[in-house]
């Protein structure tokens, strides 16, 4: 929990002590076994989550399986698409290792909000940061090559030892025998 503590110290710095402690407070801790689903599809996204250890995956279709995004220790997420609009999700939320999460849940945080606006102004760094993700994710995969995309993710500390081939080539958009191709011409 120091994690996530640390973490709201840091976006939302006017918080007082007290109002930190009221904030920790609405948060719950979460632990999933590797392959467990944090949201499976189909339901309502109503919780924000802060990633304290291990990793996760968004997966998108029954078939083959879309590694659509990669979730790492240290972010603040929520499905978005379907947490804004509260509809069903398209995604799957996998575990992708043993990982260790805490939650919040959407009344909580809009309770917060309406007490607190050092909250008001955490949640909007979140909602910026993870619009920032996502437009930096399109502009990579619309202008870099598969193979300067993989170069980025070994510059993330520990990323290829979380990430199976399969799933980091599910998130490039092509197949693993590719992915082993591009690893070889790069060695």
């Amino acid at each position: 929990m120091q994690e996530l503590i640390d973490f709201v110290r840091k976006e939302a710095g006017q918080l007082s002590e007290d109002n930190l402690s009221s904030v920790i407070s609405r948060f719950h801790p979460k632990t999933l076994r590797k392959k467990q689903l944090l949201l499976k599809r189909g339901q309502i996204a109503d919780r924000y989550y802060f990633l304290i250890s291990g990793a996760l995956r968004f997966i998108y279709g029954d078939d083959c399986e879309l590694t659509a995004w990669i979730v790492l220790p240290g972010e603040f997420f929520t499905e978005i698409s379907s947490f804004k609009p509260q509809q069903p999700t398209r995604f799957n939320i996998e575990a992708i290792e043993e990982t260790e999460l805490c939650y919040i849940e959407r009344k909580d945080m809009e309770m917060l909000y309406r007490q607190l606006p050092a909250w008001q102004e955490f949640g909007r760094k979140i909602w910026e940061s993870m619009a920032m993700r996502m437009i930096d994710e399109i502009i990579r995969f619309q202008t870099l090559t598969v193979e300067e995309r993989y170069l980025e993710f070994l510059k993330q500390p520990d990323f290829m030892q979380r990430v199976s081939v399969k799933q980091l080539a599910s998130y490039l958009g092509i197949t693993p025998n590719a992915l082993s191709r591009i690893r070889k011409n790069i060695r």
